[in-house]
């Protein structure tokens, strides 16, 4: 479970280092590697960077328990 958690974290990572070229650049990393925002793979990469941040979440909640 410990590769799940590293594996979301560094989609998670991904994704705000692309929301940060957005907003400083106006530069969507994502679509300009695979095309456009509207190509099938850069949607693709989207909902797993999305899916990521969900289970992320989860895992937050998880750990609070622990403590």
């Amino acid at each position: 479970m410990e590769i799940l958690k590293k594996i979301a974290l560094i989609l998670v990572i991904i994704g705000a280092i692309n929301w940060l070229l957005v907003g400083a650049f106006e530069l969507d990393l994502v679509a300009t590697i695979f095309g456009s925002t509207t190509s099938m793979i850069a949607k693709i990469v989207y909902i797993i960077i999305g899916i990521c941040g969900l289970v992320s979440i989860a895992y937050l909640i998880d750990d609070k328990h622990h403590d």
